[in-house]
């Protein structure tokens, strides 16, 4: 009967330590409006480093570091991607597992509805599916943190993007998020 005791008492606790763990997310990506940081972006298995900065809703500015030196922008409707060689790619947000990741009241509503899964005991992760786009959010176990993404793009790539030196509700000017001219 104590053994039985005891490991409804340790299932309660496990129980407890996971819905703080997911509070603890909810309390701290409520108070985010804007993020900025760098990031490790795997393409499979190419490796693409950049900076970006994310302001709620829906708007993104990433340059990539690299020799090709691109640039993704969106406005909260589009995004464009501009290549070193002049070359620009327009894309329907909507379209783009990008659209769930930049909605930031779409990823707490599916947060709280959701059970996650604690990957290597150093990460919390949340599967969002809506309209056929799916993306994997990871969070720190630790920080409770946002620490990057899993998605597929527009040709089923596996895109796996890690971001790292965050900073969260700097002030931003909201002309970046304008999207370049195309020629």
């Amino acid at each position: 009967m104590i053994k039985y005791f005891l490991s409804l008492i340790i299932i309660l606790f496990l129980c407890e330590a996971r819905a703080n763990d997911k509070e603890q997310i909810i309390l701290k990506f409520e108070k985010i409006e804007n993020l900025s940081f760098d990031f490790e972006q795997n393409v499979n298995g190419k490796i693409e480093e950049g900076k970006c900065i994310i302001k709620y809703e829906r708007r993104i500015y990433c340059e990539y570091l690299q020799s090709n030196n691109k640039i993704l922008v969106s406005n909260g409707k589009s995004i464009v991607i501009k290549t070193n060689i002049g070359s620009y790619y327009r894309y329907s947000l909507n379209s783009t597992p990008l659209n769930l990741i930049l909605d930031k009241n779409f990823i707490l509503k599916k947060i709280k509805s959701l059970n996650e899964k604690i990957i290597d005991d150093k990460l919390i992760k949340f599967t969002l599916n809506e309209n056929e786009l799916k993306v994997d959010i990871f969070f720190n176990k630790n920080t409770f943190n946002l620490t990057g993404w899993q998605t597929l793009d527009i040709y089923q790539n596996l895109i796996l993007t890690n971001i790292y030196n965050v900073k969260i509700n700097q002030k931003i000017e909201d002309n970046i998020f304008r999207l370049p001219k195309m020629n």
